[in-house]
């Protein structure tokens, strides 16, 4: 990974965000991003090779683990993390497509050039409908995955011992997951970080629409007053 590109994207998308929107960004960084890199891959990196079960049946432990493991922990996570940065790099296309504009108007305006957007990074127009919908995107995201966690594995947690009675498995046999209490306390982490995660979203999407109302209503007074 390049650590100065991966850097410029945060400090572009730091810029442009609110208090919430930083705060998010920290905790998806440190608590969701570097706790997935440094441990979860060490964590699950043996899921499949410790994966015991009490038959020597061939084919049994592949259809049994396929049965209870049906995507990886970290592939979710992995796609989860992709989908949940992807509309703040939006926003940072946005303020560049508005700046590469200004700059356009201003070559071929010269002296006579007006400016639309005095600040390009000011959420404004149709960046601060890109915003917003960047916001519901990501607490969407979350929300998803969330729910296919629990789909997937029940109350986000992994037993110490499963029941597998598929084909090509003679009977029921039984088998034991490796290391269940340590991928179910990281399970449970990343679980509670994506609820904070939500709530920072759905926060700072309050504070944008009331922070308009209220300039809205401002605006409708001042004119009355005027009047």
């Amino acid at each position: 990974m390049n650590w100065g590109v991966f850097e410029g994207l945060l400090s572009g998308v730091n810029k442009y965000s609110t208090a919430f929107g930083r705060i998010w960004l920290s905790l998806v960084f440190i608590f969701r991003l570097l706790v997935y890199v440094v441990a979860t891959e060490k964590v699950w990196s043996d899921d499949h090779k410790d994966f015991d079960c009490n038959t020597l049946q061939p084919g049994c432990t592949n259809v049994c683990f396929d049965h209870f493991f049906p995507v990886s922990h970290i592939r979710l996570w992995a796609l989860q993390l992709i989908l949940v940065t992807c509309p703040s790099l939006l926003v940072i296309m946005h303020v560049a497509y508005r700046e590469a504009k200004a700059q356009r108007r201003r070559n071929a305006g010269g002296d006579s050039y007006h400016c639309t957007y005095p600040n390009p990074g000011k959420k404004r127009g149709g960046l601060w409908w890109t915003y917003l919908l960047s916001l519901i995107f990501k607490a969407s995201v979350d929300v998803v995955f969330l729910y296919i966690f629990y789909r997937f594995y029940e109350n986000y947690s992994l037993p110490r011992l499963v029941k597998c009675e598929l084909q090509p498995c003679p009977n029921v046999v039984d088998c034991f997951i490796s290391r269940p209490t340590e991928k179910t306390i990281f399970t449970l982490f990343m679980v509670v970080t994506t609820c904070i995660c939500v709530v920072l979203n759905l926060v700072e999407a309050a504070y944008l629409i009331g922070k308009r109302c209220r300039e809205r209503l401002l605006l409708s007074t001042h004119q009355s007053h005027r009047h």
